[in-house]
Formats: C-alpha cells, sequence, structure tokens
C-alpha cells in the first residue's frame, strides 16, 4: 500500500509539476536576454520552392557566388542539405534550412541550454507580402511557437519595415489580426512564453527614423503604433543609433520623439557603428539614451553584436568588424549592464548573411573562391551562446558584473 501511494504521489508531483512548467510566463523584458531570430534561409530541397534563399549569390549557392560570410556547426541538426561547398579534407559542406520544424527546435533548445530567454521572431514586411515568403515565414513561425513552450523560452513578434512601402502599414496590421486568431497572444493559449510588457503582449516595430531613402515614413509609423494600441498589444520600437540627437543615420525630423513616446521599449540599432576600439568613445551615447527614456518612462534595450562581415554578399573592400575571441562581444555587454540597462538584445541569433549569429558556427570552413569567416578553434564552436548565457546570470545578478571576459573552464 505505501508502494502504491508513493507511486500515485510521484504521479500527482510529476502531473503539478507539468503544469507550474506550462503556466510560466514572461511577463517584462525587464531582466532577460533576448536575440533577434531571422528565419530566413532555405534550401531548394526543403519543400518551401524559394531555392537558396538567404543563402545564395548571384548566380547561385557555390564557391564564389553565396551571401553568408558564417558557416554553421551542423552537427547537431535533425536534418542538412548537401552544397557545393567542401572542406579542406575535400568533405561535403552541408548546410541547414529554417524551414524545417527540427531546424527551429535545435536553436530553441540552445537557448535554453545556455540560459537564453528568448527570441524576438521577425517578420519582413517586404516578404509577407508575397505568398511563398508568407507562407515559409508562417511556417517557422509555427516551429517556433512550438518549440518556445516546449523549451520554455520567451518569443516575441518583430515586425521589419524594411521595403516597405508607404500604405502596407494595412498589410502589417492585417497580420497581426490574423496571428492573433490563430495563436491569441493576449490569452497565451498556443505558447504560454509569449512576451508581455506593462500588462499586455508586446510587438516590436523595427526600422522607424531610418534616413536612408526609405519609401515610408511617420505617418505609416503613427498608423501601426496607433493600430497596434487600440489592439491591446504594448510596442517595442527600433530606431536609428542617432535617434535623440536626429543625426547621422536618424531623419531630422522632432515627430520622429512623439512617435518614440508613444511606445513601452526603444532598441536603438549599433550594428556595424563601432568596432572594440571606439566602443568605448560610444559608451557615453548609451549612457545619455538610457537616462532620456528613463525620463519619458521608457525602458531602453541596448543592442549588441560579436562581430559583423558581409563581404560575401557585398564585396570584399566592405566592412568587417571583428569577434576578437569573443572580446568585442563582452566589452558591450559589460558596458551595457555597468551604465545600469535592464536588458539586452543580441544582433543575432542565426544571422549569417551579416556574420553576427551567436548560434553555433563552424571552427572549420569550407575552402575555396568564397571566405568565411571562421569561430576560433580555442573557444568552441558555442563560445557565443555561452556568453550571452553568462550575460543572464550577470543581467539578474546570480553574478557579479564583470568587463572581464569571462573564461570557461574546460
Amino acid at each position: 500500500m505505501k508502494v502504491k501511494l508513493v507511486f500515485v504521489l510521484g504521479l500527482f508531483l510529476c502531473g503539478y509539476g507539468s503544469a507550474l512548467s506550462a503556466k510560466k510566463q514572461y511577463d517584462a523584458y525587464a531582466g532577460l536576454v533576448m536575440a533577434g531570430y531571422q528565419g530566413w534561409f532555405n534550401t531548394p530541397e526543403d519543400g518551401a520552392g524559394r531555392g537558396w534563399h538567404h543563402l545564395g549569390g548571384k548566380n547561385g549557392f557555390k564557391p564564389g557566388t553565396c551571401n553568408i560570410d558564417l558557416w554553421p556547426d551542423v552537427s547537431e541538426y535533425c536534418k542538412t542539405y548537401n552544397t557545393d561547398f567542401r572542406f579542406e579534407n575535400g568533405s561535403v559542406a552541408k548546410i541547414f534550412s529554417s524551414h524545417d520544424k527540427s531546424t527551429v527546435e535545435t536553436h530553441f533548445r540552445w537557448m535554453k541550454e545556455y540560459g537564453i530567454d528568448g527570441v524576438f521572431m521577425q517578420r519582413f514586411v517586404a516578404e509577407i507580402k508575397n505568398k511563398s515568403g508568407l507562407e515559409h515565414f508562417n511556417t517557422v513561425l509555427y516551429s517556433a511557437f512550438s518549440a518556445a513552450k516546449k523549451y520554455d523560452r520567451a518569443i516575441c513578434l518583430m515586425y521589419d519595415l524594411s521595403g516597405m512601402r508607404a500604405g502596407d502599414s494595412k498589410i502589417v496590421l492585417a497580420d497581426i489580426d490574423g496571428l492573433s486568431l490563430k495563436y491569441d497572444m493576449k490569452a497565451r493559449k498556443e505558447c504560454t512564453t509569449y512576451l508581455y510588457q506593462n500588462g499586455k503582449p508586446l510587438v516590436c516595430i523595427w526600422g522607424v527614423g531610418f534616413n536612408d531613402g526609405r519609401n515610408y515614413g511617420l505617418e505609416d509609423a503613427n498608423l501601426l503604433i496607433d493600430g497596434l494600441k487600440k489592439r491591446g498589444f504594448s510596442v517595442m520600437i527600433g530606431v536609428p543609433t542617432h535617434w535623440r540627437e536626429l543625426g547621422t543615420d536618424a531623419i531630422k525630423d522632432k515627430g520622429l520623439h512623439d512617435v518614440i513616446k508613444k511606445c513601452d521599449i526603444l532598441m536603438p540599432w549599433f550594428v556595424g557603428r563601432y568596432d572594440e576600439v571606439r566602443y568605448q568613445e560610444f559608451l557615453p551615447l548609451i549612457k545619455t539614451d538610457l537616462k532620456w527614456c528613463t525620463q519619458h518612462k521608457i525602458e531602453y534595450a541596448p543592442l549588441v553584436y560579436p562581430g559583423f562581415s558581409w563581404r560575401n554578399m557585398k564585396g570584399y573592400n566592405t566592412t568587417q568588424i571583428a569577434r576578437n575571441g569573443g572580446s568585442f562581444f563582452w566589452k558591450q555587454i559589460s558596458g551595457a549592464l555597468t551604465a545600469g540597462c535592464k536588458m539586452l538584445y543580441i544582433a543575432m541569433f542565426d544571422e549569417m548573411d551579416e556574420g553576427t549569429a551567436i548560434f553555433k558556427a563552424a571552427t572549420k570552413v569550407p575552402v575555396g573562391e568564397s571566405k568565411f569567416i571562421k569561430i576560433e578553434e580555442n573557444v568552441g564552436s558555442d563560445y557565443y551562446l555561452w556568453l550571452a548565457g553568462k550575460a543572464g546570470k550577470m543581467l539578474r545578478g546570480e553574478e557579479t558584473v564583470s568587463s572581464k571576459v569571462p573564461v570557461r573552464k574546460q
């Protein structure tokens, strides 16, 4: 009888534990390390019908014509695809597709294993305007909602307005209406871990206020933000680096500040703006940004990134920012935390085009006409995931913030 009672109690506790796990919620961005998730890599055989999307160059995906600067470490993927690239020993270099559910699951498993809180799932307006793009990103999002629930990771929608045209705000609002019907982010029915802010599900609108000749402006931004607020969402806004001074990469229109003040969280875009040497000169800008946001009761999410390179996509005379064995990444993390920032946005989890991915990337890369950045063998392919996890511990006060790059015990 005693054994039977213990068995029944064990079943009850297992069920109770599962219930607790299912109820875990992310009610605020503060205290979280989140990353951007592109999810836009396709292969000709993945069933999406998009070819070598975001992998291939003008003449396909082969040595001399490709779009990525990092090569992924594919040793843990359930499904991979052969390419025309070869390693030094002559073996075939394989690649993953974001379209496969198993790929997304692998990525979310890594997030849990390394302590990264979750991701912003990017939906590119220029992509979801067409049928194949919409179908692909819907597939990836469905996989991500499932994986976020399975691995208890935060998840949030981010609309990238790049390529949007004036009037396309209605496409975004129609899309969020459709996703709300399917996933009911407000009730967290399909995914209990959807990210909230100020008591409402959060949605990010990225690409407001840039002065690079975009075909939309503040009018569209206002329509989007007002529409999202009316629908019961809180809003995070992605803006240029110099949004506060309305200089350099930002439009010279004080209306940008009015748009920002409608939002709950602000995230400036820093990728490519500095290297490790120049970062120290850049840090005061972050401190002043944070002060402005605090005065206006807006949360501030500073961006950090591990390095940058897009030479295979743009040519070998373009910008390349070295990772320096993780010291560049860590300098930004410790700088933001020391400045008093309560949250971090990492660009990006899976971005191979611009060489900013923190996921497991290869320490040995294909050889030949296309040149790839390899992760230093002495730190390992997973080092940037590990550093992001360490950042989370320091952000939450579990470890003391240090400017010294953490050393992993072997």
